[in-house]
């Protein structure tokens, strides 16, 4: 089976090493990938937004599927150009993209099926942005409706600062916002492989948006995450299939836009019980990267069983019982203006360290040296035993890496694997 991904980031970095390890692949293309997807897999270069010339480009090579890692080419519909060409393809048409795409359109759908979220309220100017932040109090919660690359969540005791954020938002043409009630307790992150049909979920992972120790500072695409969970309950999988997963699946079904791909349900365990924050239609990042490190299961046939139809053949997924955590580093100035092209090194070094594997996000080669070009520029990952041995791996590789004036997060996992999280709904 030969497997063509789309996306340049270290969250396709982390498919790509996951399918070239899958004994029934046997080959790896990215489109347009990077240096380090580069080493494992044939890169080509293609406009990943382009939908005529990633399909054209799946035909050529005769892929047997095209995993889309990104938001931005599903909600684009490059799922359905690679479809009409005759290939399989993981990944939405646009249409139930649309999940990702629109807050608004997942609160309706969430509404249809029944699904537990936040009380909110879709507002098109701002007189109804005040209107509801004053109905739901403070802290408040304001979402950009479209993609925002992870960032365009706000959560503040500051009603200027929350207002301020609704009006830039705003401003773009088309767009909305979403105002919604604050919701206590530990976020989770859990991916549902969907074949329009049935669903099969993978392990549950919490990650880290904010850029600094301690969840201080702005959000970002994400600054780390680990997995398992060892504070959360043991039902918290099927309770997630049962009242969410597969409700939304059917709505979307009943709608005329059955979803295959990859359901990203960001959830909140309040002291209320299990609430949806927020749909993707895409693996999540950096998420990915430790739920992959603890598959056990061949992924190019899991994900070529959802394109196609076959999920129902699974049966539930095996993992590995290591532990996983992923340290973000980040280049200068990320979030708000990040800094390229300076010099990385220590990378192949760091990948030395016992556990560990470093994926490139924010990277390309220049004179012969590595350098970064994006905001999140590498992923190290650490497996370990159990999370305290995990995080240890993990950060003796990122002490490895050079990169001027980066950051990351020095606490990733930390509260979990010092048993300092609760549960207060479950």
């Amino acid at each position: 089976m030969q497997i063509l991904v789309v996306g340049s980031g270290a969250r396709e970095h982390a498919l790509v090493r996951a399918l070239v390890a899958d004994p029934e692949v046997t080959a790896v293309h990215a489109a347009p990938g990077n240096p380090g997807i580069g080493d494992v897999a044939h890169l080509h270069e293609v406009d990943a937004m382009n939908r005529a010339a990633v399909a054209a480009l799946a035909v050529r090579l005769g892929v047997d599927l095209v995993v889309v890692g990104p938001e931005a080419p599903l909600v684009a519909g490059v799922g359905d150009a690679v479809r009409e060409a005759g290939v399989p393809c993981f990944g939405p048409s646009g249409a139930a993209a649309a999940l990702e795409g629109s807050k608004a359109f997942a609160k309706e759908v969430m509404a249809a099926a029944g699904v537990p979220t936040a009380a909110s309220r879709t507002c098109d100017d701002i007189d109804q942005v005040a209107a509801a932040l004053a109905e739901f109090g403070a802290p408040h919660v304001v979402k950009d409706d479209g993609l925002a690359a992870g960032k365009g969540v706000v959560v503040t005791d500051d009603a200027q600062a929350a207002l301020a954020h609704a009006r830039a938002c705003l401003d773009r043409p088309g767009r909305r916002v979403v105002v919604e009630e604050y919701l206590d307790g530990p976020e989770v992150s859990l991916f549902v492989l969907c074949d329009g049909t049935n669903v099969v979920p993978l392990a549950p992972a919490q990650d880290f948006k904010r850029i600094g120790d301690g969840d201080t500072g702005p959000n970002t695409g994400g600054m780390g995450a680990y997995s398992p969970l060892p504070w959360a309950p043991a039902t918290l999988v099927d309770e997630v299939v049962t009242r969410v997963a597969q409700p939304t699946i059917d709505e979307m079904a009943r709608r005329g836009t059955p979803f295959v791909g990859v359901l990203y349900c960001g959830l909140a365990l309040t002291s209320r019980g299990l609430r949806v924050v927020e749909f993707n239609a895409r693996f999540g990042d950096p998420e990915t990267q430790v739920v992959l490190a603890r598959l056990a299961d061949p992924l190019g046939t899991l994900l070529l069983a959802a394109a196609t139809g076959h999920l129902a053949d699974h049966g539930p997924l095996t993992w590995h019982d290591d532990a996983a955590v992923t340290v973000v580093i980040a280049s200068a100035n990320y979030p708000a203006t990040p800094r390229t092209g300076d010099v990385i090194t220590g990378v192949a070094l760091a990948g030395t360290v016992d556990g560990v594997h470093v994926l490139h996000a924010g990277t390309t080669a220049r004179d012969g040296a590595l350098v970064s070009s994006g905001g999140r520029v590498l992923s190290v990952v650490g497996v370990g035993d159990d999370l305290p041995s995990a995080r240890t791996v993990a950060y003796t590789g990122v002490d490895k890496i050079r990169l001027a004036d980066s950051q990351h997060r020095t606490d990733i996992a930390t509260a979990a694997a010092e048993g300092r999280i609760t549960t207060p709904g479950l």
